[in-house]
């Protein structure tokens, strides 16, 4: 409650309502900019994940699997998606938005009103915050987590043989050069009539034909028991046939699983504490140097402070223009450059970062470009303006 006092009456009049909506103000552009981030992340999340998708559903069902799987493979490769693409839709909402408060004359009003940049800027900071705060907890937590889970659950498929191999009557393709064929497979999960082409030599063709094969699991992965059959090798060299019959002959399938091959977890599957604090045991299970694991971890830190600079950069930039019939597009094209330089700059301390001793230090460069170059242009649109004299 306001009191004014009236030196003519002699009456204080109180004013109950607030005297200027500043807040109202500030929930009025954090919400606009708030629907246009939500609207905007949930198109570019969708057509990325659909091209991410389409590969998943060749790689399944080509090998097998059901829709069950194809869909909880894709789920979990999300929380991955919408981190690529959170900043990118935060540049995109603050750059529509601002640009129609510009085109409707609301930020002209208010700045005609005496408001700053910075000021006016102030809910833009609120939802760069909120943006980085949702990337805190994707980098922390869900996306570590959802690739540990799709790592886990990729190695039960590619250990799942039946549902890969076990096909009657088709020509299957299980890695590139070997062609695997079943005639028929009986009550006892017994596989007869086989054929298998094992082409992966460049200078040998191996054929093998069994009466009867069986699928058994042995300590390095599945295996192949033949029995009955017969083994000819080609030499394409000499284009000589050799045939060699067999009682019962072995052949070791783990070579053509697409299961992670060394044990051990990688940086990717780390806790950010793993990585700040990692031991020699760690450093060996991940292969990776100390300096790999704390560039990983700085930059869950760093990265999701990217969406707060390039929201002030897209703000700063259009605030520089005043209300134009013909748009705001030279600001939109100086916030478009800036964007591609932090985008670049944050591309470059990855390659660069992951070398060096200190290549941690490289991972705050992209953030800080951003918020700098967002606090420079908001600094710069309230330089004074020369106006142009009418001539004489």
């Amino acid at each position: 409650m306001v009191v004014f006092p009236d030196p003519f009456s002699g009456i204080d009049w109180e004013l109950t309502q607030p005297v200027a909506p500043l807040p109202r103000f500030d929930r009025y552009i954090f919400s606009q900019l708030l629907g246009l981030f939500g609207f905007f992340a949930l198109v570019l999340v969708a057509v990325y994940w659909v091209n991410r998708a389409v590969v998943l559903f060749d790689q399944l069902i080509g090998d097998g699997q059901s829709a069950l799987v194809f869909l909880e493979i894709s789920a979990l490769t999300l929380p991955n998606v919408i981190m690529l693409v959170l900043p990118v839709a935060a540049f995109a909402a603050t750059v529509y938005g601002t640009n129609r408060l510009m085109a409707d004359s609301e930020l002209v009003v208010m700045q005609a009103t005496g408001f700053s940049s910075f000021r006016m800027a102030r809910p833009v900071f609120i939802f760069g915050l909120v943006v980085a705060g949702m990337m805190m907890i994707l980098t922390h937590y869900l996306v570590p987590q959802s690739r540990k889970m799709m790592i886990e659950r990729r190695d039960e498929i590619s250990a799942n043989v039946a549902a890969r191999f076990l096909k009657e009557g088709q020509f299957l393709h299980p890695s590139k050069g070997v062609t695997l064929y079943i005639g028929q497979i009986d009550d006892n999960g017994a596989l007869e009539d086989l054929l298998l082409s094992d082409a992966r030599n460049e200078n040998r063709v191996t054929t093998y034909t069994a009466g009867q094969a069986l699928f058994v699991r042995g300590e390095n992965g599945p295996k192949l028991i033949m029995i009955d059959g017969m083994a000819q090798v080609l030499d394409l060299s000499s284009r000589r046939l050799s045939v060699t019959r067999f009682a019962d002959f072995t052949y070791d399938l783990g070579g053509l699983l697409t299961a992670r091959t060394a044990p051990g977890r990688t940086a990717d599957e780390l806790s950010t504490l793993e990585l700040l604090f990692p031991t020699e045991a760690l450093l060996t299970e991940a292969k990776a140097s100390r300096a790999n694991l704390l560039f990983e971890a700085h930059s869950r830190f760093a990265s999701p402070f990217v969406g707060l600079g390039v929201a002030l950069i897209a703000f700063g930039a259009l605030v520089q223009g005043s209300y134009s019939r013909f748009g705001l597009w030279r600001q939109i094209a100086v916030a478009v450059v800036f964007m591609v330089l932090v985008q670049g700059l944050a591309t470059a301390s990855i390659k660069y970062g992951l070398k060096l001793e200190q290549g941690w230090i490289l991972a705050y460069l992209a953030p800080l470009l951003a918020i700098t170059a967002g606090t420079g242009l908001l600094w710069y649109s309230q330089r004074p303006r020369r106006v142009a004299r009418a001539a004489p």
